[in-house]
């Protein structure tokens, strides 16, 4: 199985707890299976869990390849290193981690590619699965608080936007997974 193949499944099989039915989608576009999915992910986690582990820097070159991009990154005092990789399935999204000049990471999550458009968030009506990035969100209302999720590679975002339908004002805690908008509670 190719490498960003695999990598797809991976980042689908944490996503399905959250939106199965787009993974069904996601999955057929691909042309596998579920099974297969399973497979991937036990796979990345033998090779997260292994005794010989490569650190994860490492662990997505060899899977992705040489990153798309490569910038220097300063966050407060923190100067470190952002890689981009392409993910066909989402191609307006690229795959960015975010590393410490030993090789450490970070950071790992979906952003938006350089140039994409980002979507239009007025509401919460906007805010639909799959259609933004956390930061895009944590952005269009802000300010937002960033919040732990269930598992390292979700986050939660608790902010305050306009209903759609009523344009009262609701303080609501998104849900993330891999950086990619999962879901609301229901509004």
């Amino acid at each position: 199985m190719p490498g960003p193949l695999l990598f797809q499944l991976v980042l689908l099989r944490r996503m399905a707890d959250h939106q199965p039915g787009l993974v069904e989608d996601a999955l057929r576009e691909l042309g596998e299976s579920r099974a297969v999915m399973r497979e991937a992910n036990r796979r990345w986690q033998a090779m997260v869990r292994s005794p010989r582990a490569r650190g994860a820097l490492a662990r997505y070159r060899s899977v992705l390849g040489p990153p798309e991009s490569r910038a220097p990154r300063r966050i407060g005092d923190l100067e470190c290193e952002a890689l981009r990789w392409r993910v066909p399935l989402w191609p307006d999204l690229r795959f960015e981690v975010l590393a410490a000049p030993g090789g450490q990471v970070w950071n790992e999550w979906l952003v938006r590619a350089p140039g994409a458009p980002g979507p239009v968030l007025r509401t919460l009506g906007d805010l639909r699965p799959w259609s933004c990035t956390v930061d895009e969100v944590a952005r269009a209302f802000a300010p937002a608080t960033p919040m732990e999720g269930s598992a390292p590679t979700r986050w939660r975002l608790a902010f305050t936007a306009p209903d759609a339908a009523t344009g009262e004002r609701r303080r609501v805690i998104a849900e993330f997974t891999w950086g990619l908008l999962q879901r609301l509670p229901e509004h």
